[in-house]
């Protein structure tokens, strides 16, 4: 019976659901084929919505996405950027914590050789949820605030991963000290829902890491700098939201 039907997904044939249940022996088993039926041609329809209804209006697949903003100036937004980091601890522990402002600006082009970064933060926001830890880190040993009340990041020219995020040599500079820190960030796309009146926001997440020794900190023992003497000892994380502010030359 089965294999003489015309059968497609989307239609249910209600002769075929008829003959099945009319038939006497074996009734429990009919209804179940018939059963088996009805979820496949739900399963059909389902597939179908799914194809014909894509991707809904107002978001942008990721693969339709940018992986650049606009060419602009982007000011960063402080009160929507967040600068976090992790730092060994003794070997097995890990502090994190934060700094609580952030500043700056996001130079996008066309050719991304001239794409620029120039980022400060300030150093007296620190915040590692413990007040005494925070006014230990923000003293002499660590990133003496009264005489750094700023570090910084600054940097030009950007090259893509095989993964499709970028990669900018800028220079970091804590306490005085520069050294050249890989910065590693996506562009998360444009706000879709910001006023007419209001200049366009971009979102950006990055990434890097550093050695706290190279900038001076080594007032504690040569454990405290991780379980990798030669390598980075603290992870850095930056959620970024930046407004649109002047075209790029």
């Amino acid at each position: 019976m089965f294999a003489t039907r015309d059968f497609r997904p989307g239609r249910i044939d209600i002769r075929l659901i008829a003959e099945l249940q009319a038939e006497g022996g074996g009734m429990i088993i009919r209804r179940r084929k018939v059963k088996a039926i009805a979820d496949l041609v739900v399963l059909a329809l389902c597939g179908i919505a799914v194809l014909t209804m894509g991707t809904p209006t107002g978001l942008a697949s990721s693969s339709s996405m940018a992986s650049l903003p606009e060419p602009g100036t982007y000011n960063i937004d402080p009160v929507h950027s967040f600068a976090y980091f992790g730092a060994w601890h003794h070997i097995v522990g890990l502090v994190r914590g934060r700094f609580n402002k952030v500043t700056g600006t996001i130079s996008a082009t066309k050719d991304p050789a001239d794409c620029a970064v120039d980022i400060s933060i300030d150093t007296a926001s620190i915040d590692t949820q413990f007040a005494r830890r925070d006014e230990d880190l923000r003293g002499p040993d660590f990133f003496d605030v009264k005489n750094f009340p700023a570090m910084t990041y600054r940097g030009r020219g950007i090259r893509k991963t095989a993964d499709g995020a970028w990669v900018m040599d800028g220079s970091l500079t804590i306490r005085g000290v520069t050294k050249e820190v890989p910065l590693t960030f996506r562009f998360k796309g444009m706000f879709p829902d910001m006023p007419a009146a209001q200049p366009a926001r971009a979102s950006f997440h990055a990434t890097a890491a550093v050695k706290r020794g190279d900038f001076g900190m080594t007032r504690d023992n040569l454990m405290e700098l991780g379980p990798n003497p030669t390598g980075p000892d603290v992870e850095i994380e930056i959620d970024v939201e930046a407004n649109a502010s002047t075209p790029a030359k």
